[in-house]
């Protein structure tokens, strides 16, 4: 009976997020790129020869997802066409009828029914504790309403729109396969995922790493350490198999057409520059502060030329490369270097792999690191961390302290994605009542505040800089001559935030590590 009322509890959940996207969000229609780019998208796999998909640049917004992808635009568009056939010509650029926007809100709404079955799958992994009967407070009802009511992912998908909750759906369904022991489902799962979209190639190593080690490797010394004759070499096939016949369907017309260099110029285009149009809140986001601000300190101070000065084309909201104005500037190389060393740690997971939490721990710190030092990296990249932690943060106390401060910092670096007046009450309304869902509910399991003074402090400066923002600065005079201050202070006070919580997160981990080193001894 217990159980039969929390899937009852499950589906109204599930029913109400659905009835807020189809009812409060559908006086909302952001004009927003994404929304042109994947009509685009329908347009070109719809209307071009497959030989076509990857060339075609009518548009500025040209097919740059992997092939797997267009495949799933192509199929969506068979459906589009009943709509209103004039969104599938190419050269209908900005095209917005109401059977367009109708049908686009229907279609990520259709297929968030692939997360909504990933989060069931998910809490029924989470663990509890024994004879807990209180439902509201129960670990499995607290992450179901953290992940289906998930602030970021709701403005992100349903008013600047995208299939996020699709690829995420995808995602969790593969951890809460690991987490169930189901490994080879798991794979096969998150294989088909880097085929469809390809910035989750930023958790892939945790996934490697962990399967080659849990997995290949079938038995563990005494001490935890790998068994090295326990390895098996079917199990290597196996995945590896997976691995090249999902490859094979997605990659293989395009190899056999000729077309692989074109397609991976498409997916990888490093001439975007360092950083998106608004800044991700991460350490390039500082980085570019502080050459700003030394910068600004040398002209006033005459030592440095203005006019010799490389353009700041950084603070213009251009998607381009540029060069810092003092400090060194920034090549792909350097960052995927500082990439790569902030994810070391995931190496514990080979040392003492502590199951599939300890994967998934790593996968968190995976997606946290390349948000932090990766290149044109977008800001809704943090959501790649903050769904996958919400598993952890209901299990662990101290996750949970670390999870309430970059979810309320990185929910509210998405702001500026929903710019208009319009938009405006329905974001802080979102945010505001998801964020006191997250902080009441988890206090409540954990029995107990999990934030410290200086940590409550640093998030309730979030409301000062929402008041600048949005009240204080457009009544300024620096409002016409220096548009983007609102966007540097956003981006620059959410960096410190989402910062101190990778480093909380990482220390934690090394902590972990270092305390199963200990019991060893």
């Amino acid at each position: 009976n217990y159980k039969l009322t929390i899937n009852k509890w499950y589906i109204v959940l599930c029913c109400g997020v659905v009835l807020l996207t189809m009812t409060v969000f559908s006086g909302y229609f952001s004009h927003s790129t994404d929304f042109e780019v994947h009509r685009n998208w329908l347009a070109i796999t719809h209307s071009l020869p497959v030989s076509k998909w990857y060339h075609e640049n009518t548009s500025e917004w040209t097919l740059d997802y992997p092939p797997l992808f267009a495949w799933f635009e192509y199929s969506l568009s068979h459906v589009a066409q009943h709509f209103d056939k004039e969104m599938l010509v190419v050269q209908n650029l900005l095209y917005t009828s109401p059977a367009t926007i109708l049908f686009q809100r229907l279609s990520v709404i259709v297929t968030d029914i692939v997360f909504i079955y990933a989060v069931k799958e998910c809490c029924r992994s989470v663990r509890e504790e024994k004879g807990s009967k209180d439902l509201l407070g129960h670990p499995f009802f607290i992450l179901a309403a953290l992940l289906l009511w998930n602030f970021g992912l709701l403005i992100v998908d349903h008013i600047h729109f995208q299939y996020n909750g699709f690829l995420f759906g995808i995602l969790l369904l593969s951890v809460a396969r690991h987490l169930q022991g189901r490994h080879l489902e798991g794979a096969l799962l998150f294989t088909v995922l880097l085929n469809l979209k390809h910035i989750y190639l930023y958790i892939a190593p945790a996934y490697g790493i962990f399967l080659l080690r849990s997995y290949c490797f079938t038995e563990d010394n005494t001490d935890g350490s790998v068994r090295w004759s326990s390895f098996s070499p079917v199990r290597l096939v196996a995945l590896g198999s997976i691995v090249i016949s999902v490859g094979a369907l997605s990659f293989g017309p395009f190899i056999a057409m000729g077309q692989l260099p074109q397609v991976l110029s498409r997916l990888f285009p490093f001439k975007r520059g360092l950083c998106h149009a608004y800044w991700a809140p991460n350490v390039w986001a500082l980085y570019n502060m502080v050459d700003k601000a030394l910068s600004v300190l040398g002209v006033r101070l005459k030592l440095l030329d203005v006019a010799k000065l490389p353009k700041a084309s950084m603070t213009g909201g251009l998607v381009q490369e540029f060069q810092h104005s003092i400090l060194p500037s920034v090549s792909p190389s350097i960052t995927l270097i500082c990439t790569l060393l902030s994810i070391m740690v995931m190496l514990s997971i080979w040392c003492r792999p502590r199951g599939a939490r300890g994967f998934l721990r790593c996968l968190v710190v995976c997606a946290l690191g390349s948000f932090m030092f990766g290149w044109h990296v977008h800001e809704k990249a943090i959501l790649m961390a903050i769904l996958p932690f919400s598993i952890l943060a209901v299990e662990s106390r101290e996750d949970a302290g670390i999870f309430l401060m970059l979810t309320t910092t990185g929910h509210y670096s998405l702001f500026p994605l929903l710019f208009t007046a319009a938009e405006l009450p329905i974001k802080v309304l979102l945010m505001l009542l998801f964020t006191l869902y997250s902080f009441t509910s988890l206090k409540k399991l954990f029995r107990g505040s999990l934030l410290n003074p200086l940590e409550t402090t640093y998030l309730l400066g979030l409301v000062a800089v929402e008041i600048l923002c949005e009240v204080v600065y457009p009544l300024s005079p620096w409002q016409h001559t220096m548009p983007f201050v609102p966007l540097l202070v956003t981006s620059v006070y959410c960096s410190l935030g989402v910062c101190y919580s990778f480093i909380r997160l990482y220390v934690s981990l090394l902590r972990q590590h270092g305390t199963d080193k200990h019991k060893q001894l």
